[in-house]
């Protein structure tokens, strides 16, 4: 647990403003703290809202913004604000041209689709758009400022010493162990991940699946068909959905799977790809997120079209066909995540771009 720290420099030199405005957890709240709790010691930083902040001596409200960024800081340079999500874009441009912060906005853009007029209108107010992924990039309507890949905690996902040992150990059945991990949906290809695991396990009898996440009332319809054709196909005993497991047991799993797949129709950015990486499972994503930025192809798992069926079936075809390959593989993805994909790799790259705009 995080104690507070009661030696933080005052608010009159707080460099970097961090937005926080969702009161929900989301990937974009656990990103932003893993990040904020390196960059600490980077820069002097507050974050605007106290939700989730494990340290309530970082937490700014939005008047003490206000307050203190009527002057810019000592050394006449002005405070960074970085927003996450569109209202802290909202909020900062408020902060801006309402209150006349002297600020400099910057947004950090995951988002895969079209953006409304107002988004953009927000966007253009900013004084940086940071891209989390190409494929992102692709969507803003002006090339960002950088492209800055999400990082993972490596020492948080790490390989099991012995893959086999560790998946037996989680009483799943079989010798070694495939997933897919995230909310149970269609939108994320689960079904995909399902119907290649029916057809191609038949002929890999020591490998056994898991669908690794929550189950929504919306969704129950959806999984109760899934589970109907694994009846019929008798593999009700090696594809088994685990439901939601607490956070803190999701390393482990991803420990001891050799493979795990992500299929979404679209992402964000899928932080699940390297994380299963950096914890030395082998890979089979589709054309989302920014995994054709991670993935190498052959090298570390597979890209794959969405909502390809054929392409998924033959890909964990071909990926359990050879064991070895696919631990080299596992082991190739985990040394390509420390050297390229590391959190504090993602903290040190914004820190570094701030101080170009101030």
């Amino acid at each position: 647990m995080s104690h507070p720290n009661n030696n933080l420099p005052s608010n009159e030199e707080v460099e970097l403003i961090v937005g926080n405005s969702n009161s929900n957890f989301s990937g974009v709240t656990s990103t932003m703290l893993q990040v904020t709790s390196i960059q600490k010691d980077m820069m002097n930083l507050r974050i605007m809202g106290k939700h989730f902040v494990p340290d309530p001596s970082l937490v700014i409200s939005f008047w003490d913004v206000v307050k203190m960024c009527r002057k810019p800081l000592s050394n006449g340079k002005w405070r960074i604000f970085h927003a996450r999500r569109v209202d802290e874009m909202i909020q900062g441009v408020i902060l801006k041209y309402l209150f006349g912060a002297k600020i400099k906005l910057v947004f950090s853009s995951a988002a895969q689709r079209k953006r409304s007029g107002f988004t953009v209108w927000l966007s253009n107010r900013m004084d940086a758009v940071i891209a989390m992924s190409n494929r992102s990039a692709s969507f803003l309507n002006k090339p960002p400022a950088k492209i800055n890949l999400h990082g993972v905690q490596t020492e948080n996902y790490l390989p099991a010493e012995n893959k086999q040992e560790a998946w037996q150990s989680l009483g799943y059945g079989g010798k070694y162990g495939i997933g897919i991990l995230g909310r149970v949906r269609e939108q994320k290809g689960v079904h995909l991940f399902v119907e290649a695991c029916i057809e191609v396990l038949p002929k890999y009898p020591d490998v056994n699946a898991v669908v690794v996440g929550a189950i929504s009332s919306s969704n129950q319809e959806f999984v109760n068909q899934l589970k109907d054709k694994i009846n019929r196909a008798g593999l009700a005993e090696r594809i088994i959905f685990t439901g939601e497991l607490p956070f803190e047991q999701i390393p482990k799993i991803f420990s001891a799977l050799s493979l795990v797949s992500a299929l979404s129709y679209n992402e964000g950015f899928g932080l699940t790809v390297p994380e299963a990486m950096s914890a030395g499972a082998a890979v089979l994503a589709t054309q989302a997120g920014a995994w054709e930025d991670i993935i190498r192809p052959g090298v570390d798992g597979y890209i794959v079209p969405t909502k390809n069926q054929k392409a998924v079936t033959e890909k964990i075809d071909l990926m359990l066909s050879d064991m070895d390959q696919l631990a080299a593989m596992g082991k190739a993805g985990r040394e390509h995540v420390v050297q390229n994909f590391k959190v504090e790799d993602e903290a040190r790259n914004l820190v570094e771009f701030f101080r170009t705009l101030q």
